[in-house]
């Protein structure tokens, strides 16, 4: 997460570009866009189905499993062989489905098997809530920029209203986030974070420079 030092430098670069423009930049950093609960479930629920099939058509003996607990056997009979062997696989399924659930629960297991899709879908939905809820305060026409960082998922998202992106065009969004990105892999991240802020300053200060109304206002935020 920011150092306070890094707070501070994001805080003054938002102050110095909204004293020359009537809009507003937020910069908001979460540490993750969700919690993912259902990613454990889910492939709890894959393996459990697919795992104990495959195993039978790879060979595995359902026999053998029973013998293992507490020394069943199999009868010789069709209709017991069936019971148990149903019996064999509703227990490996439950077993199966305990282990993977707690297992993909550990946060660096459930991180890498997010899917990637799922990721980039729940870091737009809060970075629109939060585009959404920052410019409730602003008066009708007010153009307003949020750069939403989502740390664990290493991803940006740069949302500006119709009039600043229809001035500034995509290229403006485009060069702020890889502004972010590149910071990214550097020693200091917050000096992309400030360039990205920067690059999206100009377009508001050349599109929509200040009037009597503007006011100095720290748009950081850090979930």
């Amino acid at each position: 997460m920011l150092a306070q030092a890094d707070h501070a430098r994001i805080a003054a670069t938002i102050e110095a570009i909204e004293g020359k423009t009537s809009g507003d930049i937020y910069c908001i950093v979460a540490h993750e866009a969700s919690n993912y609960r259902e990613v454990p479930v889910a492939w709890a629920a894959i393996v459990a189905l697919l795992a104990p099939p495959l195993a039978l058509v790879a060979g595995a003996n359902a026999a053998v499993l029973l013998r293992a607990i507490e020394g069943w056997s199999v009868a010789g009979t069709a209709d017991s062989t069936l019971v148990f062997g149903l019996f064999a696989l509703s227990f490996a399924q439950a077993l199966l489905f305990a282990l993977t659930a707690l297992l993909a629960s550990i946060v660096p297991i459930r991180r890498l098997v997010t899917p990637p899709f799922l990721k980039r879908h729940r870091v737009r939905s809060m970075a629109r809530q939060h585009f959404v809820s920052t410019g409730l305060h602003l008066s009708p026409g007010q153009p307003h920029v949020l750069i939403f960082l989502a740390l664990a998922e290493r991803r940006v998202e740069i949302l500006a209203d119709a009039a600043i992106h229809e001035a500034a065009g995509a290229q403006a969004w485009h060069n702020a986030s890889a502004a972010v990105t590149q910071g990214m892999r550097e020693p200091d991240p917050t000096a992309g974070i400030v360039r990205a802020i920067e690059i999206a300053g100009r377009s508001l200060v050349e599109h929509f420079p200040a009037t009597r109304a503007s006011q100095n206002r720290d748009g950081l935020a850090e979930l």
